[in-house]
């Protein structure tokens, strides 16, 4: 039997997974961007966790606690298919402030205003990783779609779950 010849990476690190350079660079740039506003979306859900007050305490303390850590889970799985296409994940405050399409919270809103921002917020990631879903399916990118389409299911579910409780 013959051994299938296979290209080997160079001895440059030159990837050859089926997805041009310039495919790869464009998901990683819009991973990136899912990436920020991921980290933005568990750090102000993680600071409304430890704020939170009043009479809805114990429900909101649960539910950011539950989504922060599937939040902070999801960050290790961004960056490595970041990593995995060949690129460099941002890792810092600074990087990320520039890519993310959140906005920083100041000061410590009340319960009710901390649902509005984590729904706006929720939401806003599920764009982030939408408007990736055409580049990555053009690219012919399962590894990427497949994140992508678990990453919107999670946000469009946490966004429901905090909505319903605005309502009265």
């Amino acid at each position: 039997m013959k051994a299938s010849k296979s290209k080997k990476t160079s001895a440059s690190g030159a990837i050859d997974i089926g997805i041009s350079e310039g495919d790869r660079k464009a998901i990683a740039a819009g991973l990136s961007k899912l990436l920020a506003d991921s980290f933005s979306l568990y750090l102000t859900t993680h600071n409304f966790h430890w704020n939170v007050t009043g009479p809805m305490f114990n429900t909101l303390h649960t539910m950011f606690m539950t989504q922060y850590t599937e939040q902070w889970n999801a960050l290790d799985t961004i960056a490595e298919r970041i990593r995995a296409l060949g690129v460099p994940a941002p890792g810092t405050y600074t990087e990320f402030a520039k890519l993310s399409s959140i906005e920083e919270v100041e000061g410590q809103p009340k319960a009710t205003e901390m649902i509005k921002l984590l729904v706006a917020a929720q939401e806003a990631t599920a764009r982030t990783a939408r408007k990736l879903l055409d580049v990555a399916d053009k690219a012919n990118d399962q590894p990427t779609l497949d994140l992508l389409t678990q990453r919107l299911d999670i946000h469009e579910k946490n966004a429901w779950m905090l909505r319903v409780l605005l309502e009265e």
